[in-house]
């Protein structure tokens, strides 16, 4: 039956990176440090929460990624919810071959995770688990420390950064 329904697409790859591009959706950027202590982060909008009871949130990272391995073996990272004026760092911490820390003094987190200044929200976790999803693996975080603040986040949609709109009256 899996076979029927999957010879049955009728799209590619760039159409259904287009439609999911349709769902807006937060910036974030995920950090943790490697076995011998180097500072990793990339740039990351699958984040999104699971539970509250236990606090759990996910994410997940192309197994083609650099940082893949980093990340699927470390024992906690953390998640920062960016704000509108912080789409430069959203930008350098998706680029390759730069130095995605230089002139940023991270505050120390749990076991060291380097942390975001400015942030609207930042969630420290401890890997709960880690799964192979396709081309991804997705990884589940337990919450052990979280902050947040009354910034508006910065949102992408369709590729393009953009900011919300209040719909208040």
């Amino acid at each position: 039956m899996a076979r029927a329904l999957a010879a049955a697409r009728d799209f590619d790859t760039a159409q259904l990176r287009q439609a999911l591009g349709c769902f807006a959706t937060g910036v974030t950027i995920v950090t943790t440090r490697t076995a011998d202590g180097q500072a990793v982060g990339m740039t990351a909008s699958s984040f999104n929460a699971v539970s509250l009871e236990p606090p759990l949130v996910l994410w997940s990272i192309g197994r083609h990624s650099g940082n893949h391995d980093a990340f699927a073996s470390a024992a906690c990272w953390a998640v920062h919810v960016l704000a509108t004026g912080q789409r430069g760092l959203a930008e350098r911490f998706s680029r390759r071959g730069v130095d995605r820390f230089a002139g940023i003094e991270p505050e120390a987190g749990l076991e060291g995770l380097p942390l975001l200044p400015g942030c609207v929200a930042r969630f420290e976790c401890r890997t709960s688990a880690v799964h192979a999803a396709g081309d991804h693996s997705i990884l589940v975080g337990e919450v052990l420390r979280l902050a947040a603040s009354p910034q508006a986040p910065l949102v992408v949609h369709a590729s393009r950064f953009a900011a919300l709109q209040s719909t208040d009256s």
